[in-house]
């Protein structure tokens, strides 16, 4: 009985050391898991200023970029570009804040079933190489098309 516990505790802790951490939106792991209720109210779309002026970012400032070959609520980002260009998910509807509007918010349902904030009917993206507050690819032409920051309005940056 004694070897079963001892083997039962070693399984224990192994498996609470290897359980994947949770994930948030921008694919980073979170110390804790989101509520049901904060998960059923969606992402957060905001929006910052930048030198591109005022543009769309997520709650912890990510910049985040549309794709030249996607088009109005379909995305064509899969694979190695998704790996670079992780989607913006969501698992509620999505929410606007700042100067974002929620009238051009809504999502699509990628071929994982996952949902995919849409905003103006296009699909939205982080890069993956740039932390909070960097905005390093608006106009930058990676994966077979340019991809752009975009404001409020849903139109591209100059």
């Amino acid at each position: 009985m004694t070897s079963f516990r001892v083997a039962l505790g070693a399984f224990v802790a192994v498996a609470a050391v290897a359980w994947p951490a949770p994930v948030d939106a921008a694919g980073a792991a979170s110390s804790d898991a989101p509520s049901a209720s904060a998960a059923a109210r969606g992402t957060t779309i905001t929006t910052r200023p930048s030198r591109f002026g005022r543009m769309l970012f997520d709650t912890r400032g990510q910049a985040i970029y549309v794709f030249q070959r996607d088009r109005r609520d379909r995305t064509t980002c899969y694979g190695a570009c998704a790996k670079a260009w992780p989607p913006v998910y969501t698992s509620g509807r999505p929410r606007a804040a700042g100067a974002a509007r929620s009238s051009l918010l809504g999502s699509i349902r990628r071929r994982d079933g996952r949902r995919q904030v849409t905003y103006a009917g296009k699909p939205l993206y982080f890069y993956v190489n740039e932390g909070p507050g960097e905005v390093r690819c608006h106009n930058v032409d990676l994966n077979g098309g340019l991809w752009w920051v975009i404001g409020p309005d849903g139109k591209r940056r100059p």
